[in-house]
């Protein structure tokens, strides 16, 4: 044995080993083992691993995030166990839980813009959702950039300039009034960039000029400017479709109310700092207000023939009709136009037909005279060169 030991430059123990494991097995004594410990104290029990697989199944069925991090959040916060983000990673793993990714751009490509306080940026967009008779709904969603909380996410079928309005409203009557808004270029959230920005305000607009927000929007072909909105739809869809399909936009809005609470305050949201809830990190900090900025007011100038006893002029995306008279009829006039007053003149003589306020509420103005009485100026004509 020792000059074996010598021969070789092995311990004399390490040859008695080898003796006894091939008296045992033969010559599969001589075969690499594995030097892996019988046993790890410090091994996750089997029981959380357990868990931690339950978890992920539970989650992925409901359409919900099922990350490691989601996981960890949800073992700390509703079983009171700790366990790192790595090692609940390698046990999905281990269960075949996990498909990889290969093309997936890694995180540290990502570049992230997220507004400093809450209500400093409101983000929205909206997208479409098929119901159970095959109509097509649209599903129109306010985000707070800050936090990611969803501030509004209704079903309309469609989503109008109205309904814009609307949801804007009472967002801003439940969360205040933001500093800044953010969407993309559709005719429902502005009207700027269409025909060469000759169109009038919509309603949107009217309305943030009123309250004074700043109204900001993507370039055209660059969705990702919007990219937190973006990305809250494609989490609310993948649920939708974990869900019996709505037979109504009554029923698909309730499904809306079911997934909105506990994205808001019961999952914890990865690109937010300790991966807290958007309700948590919306409620943190002060709220942003609006700026003293003044937004420019709007003016137009219109040319237009009088037709019917009407011009017609478009205010908040509705058409309005200004009444001038009968006898005005092939009239041509000049509309000058600042925000919801409108001066009527003659565009031949200069005459100051009429000078009226858009009421909003109402789609046809009058003459403003009373029934009976004078109809007003007589037509005016040139005669000669």
């Amino acid at each position: 044995m020792s000059e074996v030991a010598a021969t070789y430059a092995v311990s004399r123990s390490w040859i008695y080993e080898l003796l006894a494991r091939y008296r045992a097995e033969g010559d599969a004594a001589f075969e690499p083992r594995s030097r892996r410990p019988h046993t790890r104290p410090d091994a996750t029990d089997a029981s959380t691993v357990e868990l931690i697989i339950d978890l992920r199944r539970q989650l992925a069925a409901a359409g919900l995030d099922a990350g490691a991090d989601t996981i960890g959040w949800h073992l700390e916060h509703h079983h009171h166990v700790t366990v790192s983000r790595a090692t609940i990673y390698r046990i999905v793993r281990r269960a075949g839980l996990v498909t990889a990714e290969p093309r997936k751009k890694p995180r540290s490509s990502y570049i992230r813009f997220q507004a400093e306080q809450p209500n400093e940026t409101w983000q929205a967009d909206f997208t479409h959702h098929r119901l159970a008779n095959g109509n097509d709904a649209e599903i129109l969603t306010w985000l707070d950039d800050h936090s990611r909380y969803a501030l509004s996410v209704t079903a309309h079928q469609p989503v109008t300039g109205p309904a814009v309005v609307t949801t804007f409203r009472r967002a801003v009557a439940e969360h205040g009034i933001p500093f800044s808004t953010l969407t993309d270029n559709g005719l429902v959230f502005t009207t700027r960039f269409a025909h060469g920005g000759r169109t009038a305000r919509n309603g949107l607009e009217n309305e943030l000029v009123k309250l004074r927000v700043r109204q900001k929007n993507s370039r055209p072909n660059h969705p990702t400017t919007c990219g937190k909105v973006e990305r809250f739809q494609q989490t609310m869809k993948k649920w939708l479709r974990t869900q019996p399909a709505a037979a109504s936009i009554a029923e698909l809005q309730q499904q809306l109310d079911v997934f909105v609470d506990p994205y808001n305050h019961h999952r914890p949201h990865r690109s937010l700092p300790n991966h807290t809830t958007p309700a948590t990190a919306y409620a943190t900090r002060p709220k942003a207000a609006p700026g003293n900025h003044h937004p420019d007011s709007e003016f137009r100038v219109r040319h237009d023939r009088i037709n019917d006893g009407n011009v017609s002029l478009r205010v908040n995306g509705a058409m309005h009709h200004i009444g001038l008279g009968r006898t005005l009829d092939g009239t041509p006039v000049i509309l000058l136009i600042h925000h919801l007053d409108v001066r009527v003149i003659h565009a031949t003589t200069g005459e100051i037909i009429r000078t009226l306020t858009i009421n909003p509420e109402h789609r046809y103005h009058g003459t403003g005279r009373p029934p009976g009485g004078p109809r007003g100026p007589r037509k005016i004509t040139r005669s000669g060169p």
